[in-house]
């Protein structure tokens, strides 16, 4: 059973364009720029470094004997472009950070947490609130140092027994305000769902009512 709905789109219609007939935005937000070029340049980073370091032991000990190896240069030439594979990937995701952050929003509404991000299209991804087991937050030594923090979603276990995965909110700005929010709308909405109709109070007598936060 599917946890998540996924649509891909060319252009941006912004949030309004996503929701649902009767669907309300409670909180709308994006990642902090600093921090999230911040935290893609440095992710892989080191790993990449110490690779290229490595490879580089090698690459320049041959360039400097390349009338030795004659052709056979240009196997390797090739060989150690795609062996600096992780190299290249740490690259790409520093120089399109900027683009993959004006591309990213997040948006907290009374029926789902809806995601978009992407490069050049966009991709809107749609949590809804009974299929998710329990939500944390996370602020590591980056974050503390640029103000922000991420917010996890962890999503219940599907039909066959295996964890449907994860959902996160990155390089939010005052973190906590948005975990607080989120876990008292992930409460009340699943709240509602397990005790409908006669045994809620009057004032919201089941679950097709509309939801105040």
């Amino acid at each position: 059973m599917s946890k998540n709905y996924t649509s891909t789109v060319s252009f941006y219609q912004g949030m309004e364009g996503q929701l649902m007939p009767g669907e309300t935005i409670i909180w709308r937000g994006r990642p902090k720029k600093s921090a999230f070029v911040l935290n893609s340049s440095i992710k892989m980073a080191p790993f990449a470094i110490i690779w290229l370091l490595v490879d580089s032991s090698f690459i320049v000990p041959l360039l400097g004997a390349g009338s030795v190896f004659g052709r056979m240069i240009w196997f390797f030439i090739p060989f150690f472009a795609i062996h600096l594979l992780p190299v290249w990937i740490w690259l790409f995701n520093m120089i399109t950070a900027c683009g993959r952050w004006k591309n990213t929003e997040y948006a907290i509404t009374d029926k789902r947490i809806i995601m978009c991000n992407g490069l050049v299209g966009y991709e809107f991804q749609s949590v809804y609130y009974k299929d998710i087991a329990h939500v944390s937050m996370h602020v590591g030594a980056i974050d503390r140092f640029c103000g922000v923090g991420d917010i996890a979603v962890s999503l219940n276990f599907d039909i066959d027994g295996q964890n449907a995965g994860s959902a996160k909110l990155l390089d939010l700005e005052r973190p906590e305000e948005v975990y607080a929010i989120l876990q008292r709308t992930v409460l009340d909405v699943q709240t509602d769902i397990h005790y409908p109709n006669a045994l809620r109070p009057e004032e919201n007598p089941g679950y097709n009512t509309q939801y105040r936060p």
